[in-house]
């Protein structure tokens, strides 16, 4: 009796698990199809063509979105002519000359693993023989390299996990604007602009964006509110919060400057499926324009509350 008890018990917990996670599916070509259908046919400021280095490699969990992500950005770029996408796994993208080659780097998912949270350092222990100091050494440089890279002047868009690519550098989270803390279970949620007259919200019409998805919250350089927030989830809406939220108000987007360069970070989405909405790929694309610097954009830091 026991044992049919704990196994129900077990079933109704892994069900539950199930109910609040959206599907995974293939990329088809009438999902892209469907992508082409609703993407823009032009960016909101013509300029020239501009080069984006899409880095897609993980180490640590894999968001299935991944790929789609990769094609939506390929669709964006083709469609509106607007940027040159090159797709990368490999670290050595992170090269001081081979980062000279572009215009803005968009990280996709790249989640490291571990209590380390360094992509650079798993990536480096991976895949070489090296002795753990000179990988420390090495990831430090590359790090060091992306950041520098913001800091002259290139543009950075950060999707979903990605937050997490240092996430235990307070330097690479005061680039970001934040660090990845934890997140509640799947659910839908309304995301708010925080200014509806905002060039970086104006896709959504004033009327948010409601998607089922992961509410992540954030910390280290986060409650400094050095950037432009765009969207808000409001904490007392949602399920399954762990801790005792200070401010109702979750930026879960929000673009900011770091040096010369300019910062773009979307929570949206852990789902492919919230990209059939043309407004968030309109969102993607002039989140990408302003990163590039064609869309001039309100990025004052808001401060602390």
């Amino acid at each position: 009796m026991k044992k049919t008890i704990l196994t129900s018990l077990t079933l109704l917990f892994i069900g539950s698990l199930w109910a609040q996670s959206l599907e995974s599916f293939p990329i088809t070509d009438q999902w892209l199809a469907n992508i082409e259908r609703m993407a823009p046919t032009a960016p909101r400021v013509k300029a020239s063509t501009k080069k984006v280095l899409v880095f897609s490699q993980h180490t640590g969990f894999y968001h299935w979105t991944t790929p789609h992500n990769n094609e939506m950005l390929k669709i964006l770029a083709n469609k509106t002519g607007a940027f040159e996408i090159t797709i990368a796994y490999d670290i050595d993208s992170f090269d001081k000359r081979n980062l000279k080659k572009y215009d803005a780097i968009v990280l996709n998912n790249s989640n490291p693993a571990g209590p380390k949270r360094d992509l650079f350092w798993d990536l480096l222990k991976k895949n070489s023989s090296l002795s753990e100091p000179v990988i420390a050494k090495l990831a430090a440089d590359y790090e060091k390299n992306l950041i520098d890279f913001v800091a002259k002047g290139g543009g950075l868009m950060i999707l979903h996990g990605a937050i997490t690519v240092q996430n235990n550098s307070e330097e690479f989270s005061a680039m970001t604007g934040g660090s990845f803390d934890y997140h509640p279970k799947q659910q839908e949620m309304h995301l708010k602009e925080v200014d509806p007259n905002h060039v970086l919200v104006q896709a959504f019409k004033g009327k948010g964006f409601i998607h089922e998805d992961e509410p992540y919250f954030f910390k280290n350089a986060y409650f400094d509110y050095n950037f432009r927030p765009l969207l808000y989830i409001e904490a007392d809406k949602l399920e399954d919060v762990r801790h005792e939220v200070k401010h109702n108000k979750v930026y879960v987007s929000w673009i900011k400057r770091h040096g010369k360069g300019r910062v773009f970070y979307s929570s949206p989405s852990h789902n492919a499926q919230s990209m059939d909405n043309p407004e968030l790929l309109q969102f993607f694309l002039d989140g990408l324009q302003y990163v590039v610097g064609d869309l001039k954009a309100d990025d004052s830091p808001i401060g602390k509350p």
